[in-house]
């Protein structure tokens, strides 16, 4: 693994990354070696560093990749292309910006320990799983345990999935406790996330705690843990952005409407064809043309082409990004709940869903009026002959989880936990996954490749290396 950079070193380097919009400024070979970096920096600052770095993380390349290969967007052209035909090498993946800001949250938690600061300790908590989570769920096995500890460990060991999903949760219950300490540091001017409101940051945390139960099939905890979650629109953990080139911009802005223009569209990609089959159909309880006009735009780019919308929609340059929300909190019950043959208890969480959306709440941005229409369903919806039973599902259990999977992959557009459904629903049981075609050969891609660097200077990757059709061990 390459060596984990010094604090200062590293914010530097995640604000020369904002601030020149390049994705590459991590890669240089001898950026370890700056003569010119202080040594040394305060915790409120780290703090503000470390959040920018997991904000970059939640708008990249990765999730670009992961949204294409869960067929919610298209690759076509240059290096897009061949993502979007499931075309990588080790040289496509990077973590020379994931695992220096995974660093980062946890020297915010000795810092914050020296000052016996648990409040700003368990916001650290929750960052560092926030990016180790990323990490494992896209590529499996990776460095944890040791990672952190370049001293004793300058080739760290890969913790096995399945270890990595239970040292998280521990890492996670142990920011829960810290967070529900009567006191701490105030460090709100530096929070730009939640500007120092512990009690979000905490639902935050249960929240993440159901993701993760929910990807490991572990459908109790799921439920207890996203009961104490995010459970208000107020409380999403949503990426502030300005309208600043290079500075404060929407990454997906960035990417689609000024770098890269026309390197990815959603012609050709399914997530479309599965919102404009629920326009004007036989639900007459759901019109998503508000919420696709919000996604999507005609022509931006060239005459013809379907869009990502960077001009009143999702996608604009001050546009809000999700990193974790009531919309997901609630999703995570309702297919928990499904799983368990609780429908009652599912429909209650997902329509929790459908009237924010018929109130044209989504990610801070508030959609039109005309085309937006959620009402409340009932379980009668879901019968053989219901309203809401498109596939023709032969259980209310069945169709109702249908529409979850549909409401959650909608939810997740540009956000890589698309791709992890996308792989998890295999799994899972029943079995109900959506119709998601290919867009080339007949092989599914199902992991991110280890990347090259790591490859090259790490003896402890695994062997043989998997490909990008390998699925990972918890999926």
């Amino acid at each position: 693994m390459k060596k984990i950079f010094a604090i200062k070193i590293m914010l530097a380097l995640i604000l020369a990354q904002v601030l020149g919009s390049c994705e590459q400024s991590f890669d240089q070979p001898d950026i370890q070696n700056n003569p010119n970096a202080v040594t040394d920096v305060d915790v409120a600052t780290l703090l503000a560093g470390t959040e920018l770095g997991v904000s970059m993380l939640h708008e990249d390349t990765d999730v670009r990749i992961a949204s294409m290969w869960a067929g919610e967007l298209a690759g076509l052209s240059r290096a897009h292309q061949g993502f979007g035909q499931y075309i990588v090498s080790s040289q496509s993946f990077s973590w020379n910006v994931l695992y220096p800001v995974a660093s980062q949250a946890r020297l915010i938690q000795v810092k914050a320990d020296a000052v016996g600061d648990k409040w700003t300790k368990g916001v650290g908590q929750v960052l560092e799983a926030l990016v180790i989570a990323k990490a494992t769920s896209l590529y499996g096995d990776v460095p944890y345990s040791q990672a952190f500890d370049e001293t004793n460990y300058p080739t760290p060991a890969f913790d096995k999935q399945a270890d990595i999903y239970k040292a998280l949760q521990t890492t996670l219950d142990d920011a829960i406790t810290n967070l529900s300490a009567p006191a701490g540091l105030a460090f709100a001017p530096k929070d730009f996330l939640y500007k120092g409101d512990v009690s979000k940051w905490k639902a935050a945390a249960n929240t993440l705690k159901a993701r993760l139960y929910l990807h490991t099939a572990e459908y109790d905890n799921a439920i207890a843990s996203a009961a104490k979650g995010i459970k208000r629109q107020a409380a999403d953990m949503l990426i502030p952005h300005g309208t600043s080139l290079g500075v404060d911009m929407n990454q997906n802005y960035d990417f689609f409407r000024v770098n890269r223009a026309g390197d990815t569209g959603f012609d050709g990609a399914y997530l479309p064809k599965l919102m404009q089959s629920r326009i004007a159909s036989a639900n007459l309880k759901t019109d998503e043309t508000a919420l696709y006009n919000h996604y999507f735009k005609t022509g931006i780019i060239a005459p013809g082409s379907l869009d990502a919308n960077t001009t009143d929609g999702a996608f604009t340059a001050s546009s809000s990004h999700p990193i974790l929300t009531f919309y997901e909190n609630e999703l995570i019950i309702a297919e928990a709940q499904a799983r368990k043959n609780a429908t009652s208890e599912a429909l209650v969480a997902l329509n929790a869903v459908r009237d924010g959306l018929a109130k044209g709440y989504l990610n801070g941005a508030t959609l039109p009026s005309a085309g937006r229409k959620y009402e409340p369903y009932s379980l009668t919806d879901f019968s053989g002959t219901g309203l809401a039973n498109a596939t023709k599902a032969a259980t209310v259990q069945q169709a109702l989880l249908f529409e979850i999977i549909a409401q959650r992959y909608m939810i997740f557009l540009m956000q890589y936990e698309a791709f992890n459904d996308y792989r998890r629903l295999a799994k899972a049981t029943p079995v109900v996954q959506l119709p998601i075609p290919l867009y080339v050969g007949s092989r599914k891609p199902q992991r991110f490749i280890y990347p090259q660097s790591e490859i090259a200077t790490n003896p402890n990757v695994p062997a043989p290396l998997p490909d990008q059709f390998t699925n990972v061990p918890i999926f």
